[in-house]
């Protein structure tokens, strides 16, 4: 039998075999020199590292999860790895490219991110958006509480806690899924009255948010006022603005923010009524652009920040590519990937001039619409292509045409309206030359019907591009995490196999990275807010058809 002490390692050598055999005297004086050899060499490393002439031999850079940092957290709600194909692919068909262009996202690539909720295989947005916030499964419409209905700590409001300067930067509502789980604690999604107030500090844990920019003007605003959809008779336009916040509500009041140089914090930030429009129907005259809002975030925060023990946690969610997915509108969807692209260049160039440890996480909630690259649309064997350019000719969204359609004041004048849904829809706006009357009829048999007439404009112009669709709501595909950081120890905690983002990973797992970077304590937020007020109550309405339908986004 084997010796015990036979299976363990010798000083300097490998572990013994199963043999019971003696060393030769040879092997003994060769393991003395190989011994000493080791511990001569330990000591030299030792020696010119405590002393400062070299650092030790792959010494890991050292990790302070207490040290001043920026976070930055980017959510391309809807996203998914096909939408990044078609706006690569879109952008070097318009911009005459070479095939081996890739878009910004493409170069800092690292893991993909498992979506389930706890409730579905198919996640909506607030529950993905809880679990970047909380690190944990919810169920789908919770936002900012467990399963059980508890509100639950997020990441925004540890860091807060901490002294971090905090923002949120989105084009849809600022009441919608994405920004209110990381700021607010409600039941279900649609209670967007709720959220807005929690937003503005209403709530145990008090204000927690500095930087707010984007639409949602109507859950601040009473029906009283143009625009307005709360269901009671608050202005928390007019309250916040007296409790010491500026406020910008149009495009020349955020010029006037001098590209964040000229920021009072807190700053509210509402630029439309309601979701900001698609960038390809955007009147850059009257909305900015993701890029612009958060530039002005980055500089602002910055700012407010460099004299300071801590830095900042900033949100920007790309919100409406999720909303082209629902509509299933290619040719919105490439411009908003392209949209964000664009702001996630900006966040690139911040972090690599900053001279504070920077981290910038960017991933999708889930991915909207089972967009394919290809389409079937004959019976015979299907092409092996699919055509940039029906999304180039077409220069608005479905959601913007079918409003046009719609409000079109001589639908009864049957031979002037034809015309206009030729020239005017078909011929102007989605370049289609030659429209069948099968397609014109179709679109005129739905003119007073804009839900319908939407999915009919987007079908033309998905068919055209022999792009598919499988939904007009979520799937369940793995979406991409993508990381930027200026910090070695950052990096190499990105690349922790235990830790780390690198590879496929639940999307709790996000969450988690950003507490543990941070030593942050979610748990203890959670007990903070306990008594938070989180449940629907009489006031809590369903103001319109697009947000009776809101949980299923």
């Amino acid at each position: 039998m084997v010796k015990a002490a036979e299976r363990s390692p010798r000083l300097g050598g490998d572990t013994l075999t199963c043999k019971n055999k003696s060393p030769s005297s040879v092997a003994k004086n060769l393991s003395f020199i190989l011994n000493l050899v080791t511990i001569i060499t330990i000591a030299y490393l030792y020696f010119h590292s405590s002393s400062g002439d070299s650092p030790a031999v792959n010494e890991p850079p050292v990790f302070n999860p207490y040290s001043k940092k920026n976070v930055i957290m980017m959510v391309t709600d809807g996203m998914g790895p096909a939408s990044m194909s078609a706006a690569r692919s879109f952008r070097q068909f318009r911009d005459k490219l070479p095939i081996n262009d890739v878009l910004t996202l493409d170069k800092f690539l690292i893991g993909s991110s498992r979506t389930r909720s706890s409730s579905s295989l198919v996640t909506d947005s607030a529950a993905g958006a809880t679990a970047f916030s909380c690190a944990l499964k919810s169920y789908n419409g919770a936002v900012g509480v467990d399963p059980q209905k508890r509100p639950c700590g997020t990441i925004l409001e540890a860091l807060k806690l901490q002294g971090y300067f905090t923002g949120l930067v989105v084009t849809t509502r600022i009441t919608d899924a994405t920004p209110a789980a990381f700021s607010s604690h409600v039941d279900y999604r649609f209670q967007e009255d709720l959220i807005a107030e929690h937003q503005i500090g209403e709530y145990p844990f008090g204000r927690a948010v500095d930087l707010i920019l984007g639409g949602g003007r109507c859950y601040f605003l009473p029906t009283s006022v143009p625009g307005g959809r709360r269901a009671d008779t608050r202005n928390l336009v007019e309250e916040t603005q007296n409790n010491g916040w500026s406020y910008v509500g149009n495009r020349a009041e955020f010029d006037a923010l001098d590209g964040g140089k000229n920021v009072t914090l807190p700053l509210l930030g509402l630029l439309a009524d309601t979701d900001i429009p698609y960038d390809l129907d955007r009147d850059a005259s009257e909305y900015p652009s993701l890029a612009e809002q958060v530039k002005v975030a980055l500089t602002a925060l910055s700012e407010a920040t460099k004299d300071s023990e801590q830095g900042f946690f900033l949100l920007i969610e790309g919100s409406r590519i999720d909303h082209a997915g629902h509509h299933n509108d290619p040719a919105a969807q490439v411009r908003e990937v392209l949209a964000y692209d664009k702001a996630f260049e900006e966040v690139v160039k911040f972090i690599d001039s900053s001279d504070v440890e920077t981290v910038a996480i960017s991933t999708s909630d889930h991915e909207t619409g089972g967009m394919v690259t290809a389409r079937q649309v004959t019976e015979a064997y299907p092409d092996y292509l699919w055509y940039p350019e029906v999304l180039l000719n077409t220069s608005k969204s479905g959601e913007y045409l079918s409003k046009t359609i719609y409000n079109y004041k001589d639908k009864k004048t049957g031979g002037k309206f034809e015309k206009f849904i030729r020239e005017s829809i078909l011929e102007n706006e989605m370049g289609i030359k030659s429209a069948s009357d099968d397609i014109v009829e179709s679109l005129i048999s739905k003119a007073s019907d804009p839900n319908s007439l939407l999915y009919v404009l987007n079908n033309i112009t998905s068919f055209n591009a022999q792009i598919g669709w499988t939904t007009h709501g979520h799937s369940a595909v793995d979406v991409n995490i993508y990381a930027h950081t200026n910090s070695d120890s950052i990096l190499q905690r990105l690349k922790s196999k235990s830790r780390g983002l690198y590879g496929n990973h639940e999307n709790i797992e996000i969450g988690a990275f950003m507490e543990e970077l941070t030593g942050s304590d979610l748990n203890q937020i959670t007990d903070m807010i306990k008594k938070t007020k989180h449940s629907p109550g009489k006031k809590d309405v369903f103001v319109d058809d697009m947000h009776a339908n809101a949980l299923a986004q």
